[in-house]
Parts: C-alpha cells; structure tokens; sequence
C-alpha cells in the first residue's frame, strides 16, 4: 500500500526487529542453495533453464557483487522501508554479497527527487519505486532504463505472466515496452461489520422500510440507503452507519474511482476535460449526503482517523486499502513497528467486499525500476527481479511492519498467508476479485498537476462551495494543463492509457 504521506514523515522504531534478520539469514540460505562449483563467472553465461527466478538473478549478481557492490535504492519513507531496511535488503546482501542501501523519500516528493536527479545524472540512484501513474512521464523524459533486455537475458517472461492480470497489463509497460515491474497490489476494498449485517431485528426493520433485504451494498443509492438506515437505527449503541476518509489526497482516488463506476469519461472526443458533467456533479453531491450520517468532522479524515474510527467499532462500514483488512484483525497486533495502530474491537467480526460498482481504484501502488544514469544497472535489474519474483514476493506481502499487498496470482492462494487470521482467505478472495477488475489511476504526462486541481477542488466542496461551481473549475485547469503539455502529444498518451484494460469499466 502507498502511505500518501499519511503519516506525515513518521519514523517507526526499528527496535526488536532483530529477529527479522535472523529470519532473513535462514531464508538467504535456502534462496541460495545451489553447488558454488557450478557457477558461471560472468553474467553472460548464466544459465536459466529449469531455475527459479529469484535464483537466477542470485547466480548472475554473486560475480558482480565480489567487490561487495552496493545498490542504491529509492523507497518510501515509513513502513515501507522497513522491507528492504530489515528484511529483502539484508537476504540480499547475504546472497549475494551486494550491499543495498536504502534512501527513503516522502512519497509526495517521490516524482521530483527522481526526475532531479536524472537531469543532474550523477548516478545517484540505481533502482527505484515508481508509482505507476508517473511512468509514461519518467519514461518520456529518459529516466527510466527500458527492461525488455534484461528480462529476456534473465528469463523473466514467465514468472511476469503470474502477475496478476490487471496489474501487469495495466503498471508494466509504456507504449509496449517494459520499464517497471508491479510489485505492490493496491486496491479499494469495502469493509463491513458482518455481526451488524446479520442482526436479526436489523434485516427487519430494513426490509420493512425500504422494501430490500439488508446486504453489502451493491451500488452507491444503496450505501446511501443502507448507511443512513444503520446511523439511525445504532446511534444508541454510538455506531454510524459508515466513515470514510475525505482528505483531499485520498479524495483524488475516491473521485477517479466513484466517477467511472457512475460512467464518467475524463476526456471527450476533442481532448476537452469532461469531469464537470453530471456523473461528476453526482459524485460530490453524493458525498455531501454520506457525510450527514457519519461521524462529526469527517471531511477532515485521513488515513489514520477513518482507521481508529473502525477498528474501534465505531462505523458498520468503510473503504480503504488493504492494510485496514489486516489491521481490523489483529493481525501481529503487538509488533512495535505498528504501536500505531489502534487496538482492534472487531477482530473476527470483518467481512470483505468489493466497493459500490463493483470496479475499485488501483489506488497508487508501486513498481520497481531502474534509473537510466545508473551506474550499476545490471546488478540493480537483478536486485528488482529477485524483490519481485514469485519466490520473494510470496514473502515480502506477508510482513507484518511493511505495506507491499499482495499483486499475484499466487499471493491470493498462498496457504501460509490463507491461515494468518481466521477470514485471511476471504480477504485474500476479495483482493483478487478486486485485481481482476480494478481501475488503473489516470496517468498523463504531468499528472500530478491534474491530481493537484482536483485536490483542490476537493478541499473547496468541504469549504461549501458548489459542486458544479468546483468541477468547472476543476475542468478549466486540467484544459490548461493539456494546452501546456500539447493537446496532440497529451492525447496520444490519453488514448493509450485509454486503452487498457483497466481504464475504464468493461
């Protein structure tokens, strides 16, 4: 999962953590075990065939790695860096001999420092996280090192097609070239309490009024319905009917997402912005109306508020990232690294599904890449596939301290993950139903500065102002945008972004 910054800049302690290293140490040794005899002594003639991909790229880094190399990395500041700061950098480094450190950078400067750093081209960096929205940019610009090459040296095809679906063919390439590797699955889901959904007197009381059975709702008129129903008929037991978060940085997601599902275009046939028409208008309106039946002050809720809010068992629903799942459980409750967390009031009592509409947002994510001013270039490509390989992978989104969510087809039947909570499978289940038919994030070049007007806008609706009103704005600086970038070259990007599989509902 993608921290957007909600932690604003919070360093977890990294103490007691020893026993990550010993863990890594272990599994170093069966990564790696192989005859040493056998080893090639140049990359060029390391053999494939019949060889995981995670052992591959051990092989081939051992002979660059003699002079104990080190790889720079770029990570998210937070928990994230926890991964490669006391887990995959440490097995690494074991395996390989390959020192890998790990510069971490707020994900709100992520885009910059890269971009910076590429124009300087002081080699700075050899590997990056990428969140895949910015590729078609970073790649236009020559930031990105083209990968195709050392996928097929490395054999890599296959175990790229165990990616799930949405995610490889909507986070991986750039006009069919491969320039990053999915390697987080960040999706929406909704969270419900499913004790408050099978309350007797409840699905009564529902049916009478409203003339439907009470279920997860299906579409947004019945979250509206369902969640208003539940804040009257619970406020005595100081439950509301749903929470959700409403800060303008996570707004931007809730709004790509929601505006699709009602049928919303971002763009007309002329490369004209179209978020000001009515599936638009609808969107916000919407969320005036939620508000009025959950908690005071939640136009202010971010990540962190909205999550204290459930877990306490204050609301009967909410939609977030996949983390609140494992959250909302207890799972690992009482690692320091998570001291932040609230304590769980409804372990066991968490139901998963897939948002109103049926299509979530593809909210962030990342993708592992290679800076193209690297020095180091093969060794840093051999680092990322070893990160992302089915081997690893499986390993890195069960931390309990870092925020990778699963984006395999393995990681959603893995049976060691299956068993870490007693509804870990239907959560699994829920993640992948939610990788089949997710909606990939608008990706342009100079994104950020769309996602910067409809941020704003955003903060505005919580000022009171109208949201027609908002949107035209809204429109009218995203069409500057697109003047200033170039309609024609801006429209090839849209169109090709456009055409994926995940841009818009099926």
């Amino acid at each position: 999962m993608n921290q957007q910054s909600y932690l604003h800049g919070w360093q977890p302690s990294r103490k007691n953590l020893l026993w990550v290293a010993a863990i890594a140490a272990a599994l170093a040794l069966s990564a790696c075990s192989k005859d040493d005899a056998s080893e090639s002594t140049t990359t060029s003639a390391v053999s494939t065939e019949g060889k995981s991909a995670a052992q591959i790229a051990v092989e081939a880094a051992k002979p660059l790695c003699e002079d104990g190399k080190t790889i720079t990395i770029v990570w998210e500041a937070g928990l994230q860096s926890l991964d490669p700061n006391n887990f995959s950098g440490p097995m690494w480094e074991e395996a390989t001999g390959c020192k890998i450190k790990v510069v971490e950078v707020p994900t709100s400067e992520m885009f910059t420092k890269i971009m910076q750093e590429y124009r300087a081209n002081t080699g700075a960096y050899d590997a990056l996280n990428v969140i895949p929205a910015w590729m078609p940019d970073l790649a236009q610009a020559g930031a990105l090192e083209q990968l195709d090459s050392y996928v097929d040296k490395y054999g890599y095809r296959g175990e790229l097609q165990t990616i799930a679906a949405t995610y490889r063919d909507n986070q991986m390439t750039v006009d069919g070239k491969i320039y990053g590797f999915p390697d987080d699955g960040d999706v929406f889901l909704m969270y419900y309490r499913k004790d408050i959904f099978a309350r007797e007197d409840l699905q009564t009381a529902f049916k009478d009024k409203h003339g439907y059975d009470l279920i997860v709702p299906e579409t947004w008129e019945q979250f509206i319905e369902i969640g208003s129903f539940l804040t009257d008929a619970l406020k005595d037991e100081g439950v509301y009917g749903a929470s959700m978060f409403r800060e303008p940085g996570y707004g931007n997601f809730m709004f790509q997402e929601r505006f699709r599902n009602e049928g919303g275009k971002f763009f007309d046939v002329d490369m004209k912005a179209a978020v000001n028409g009515p599936e638009g208008v609808k969107v916000l309106n919407g969320w005036l109306t939620e508000n009025k039946f959950m908690p005071p002050g939640v136009e202010k809720f971010g990540f962190v508020e909205n999550l204290a809010v459930f877990v306490k068992g204050e609301a009967a629903m909410t939609i977030s990232w996949p983390p609140y799942g494992r959250f909302a459980a207890g799972y690992l409750e009482n690692e320091e690294a998570l001291s932040w967390v609230p304590k769980t009031q409804i372990a066991d009592k968490v139901g998963y599904a897939l948002p109103p509409g049926g299509h979530p947002e593809l909210a962030a994510g990342f993708a592992l890449s290679v800076a193209s001013t690297s020095k180091n270039k093969e060794a840093a490509y051999l680092f990322i596939q070893w990160l992302n390989s089915e081997e690893i992978s499986n390993q890195r989104v069960q931390l309990p301290y870092a925020l990778r969510d699963p984006f395999r087809d393995s990681h959603f039947t893995n049976p060691g993950y299956m068993a870490l909570w007693p509804d870990a499978k239907d959560y699994l289940a829920a993640l992948g139903e939610g990788a089949q038919t997710g909606l990939l994030d608008l990706s342009l070049i100079q994104t950020d500065k769309y996602e910067e007007a409809l941020r704003q806008g955003i903060s505005k609706l919580w000022a009171g102002d109208d949201p027609q009103a908002i949107l035209d704005k809204v429109a009218s600086d995203w069409d500057a945008v697109t003047e200033q970038v170039g309609v024609d070259k801006q429209r090839a990007v849209y169109e090709s972004w456009a055409a994926k599989s995940g841009a818009y509902p099926n």
